[in-house]
C-alpha cells in the first residue's frame, strides 16, 4: 500500500497565512466598529441595506 502525503509549498502555505492573518484583521475591526458605534447608526445602516436589497422592513 502507497502513502500519499500532501505537503504545501512555501508559497502556498505563505497564501493561507496572509488570507487568515487578512481575514482576522478584518473580522476585529467589524467586532471593533460594531461595538463602539452608536445603536442608531447600526439600525439605520441595516435599514438602508435592507432598501438597497429590495426587502420589505415596514
Amino acid at each position: 500500500m502507497v502513502a500519499i502525503t500532501r505537503t504545501l509549498s512555501p508559497a502556498l502555505a505563505g497564501e493561507r497565512l496572509t488570507a487568515v492573518l487578512v481575514a482576522g484583521f478584518l473580522g476585529l475591526g467589524l467586532l471593533f466598529v460594531s461595538g463602539f458605534a452608536p445603536a442608531s447608526a447600526l439600525h439605520n445602516a441595516a435599514h438602508d441595506w435592507r432598501h438597497a436589497h429590495n426587502f420589505p422592513c415596514h
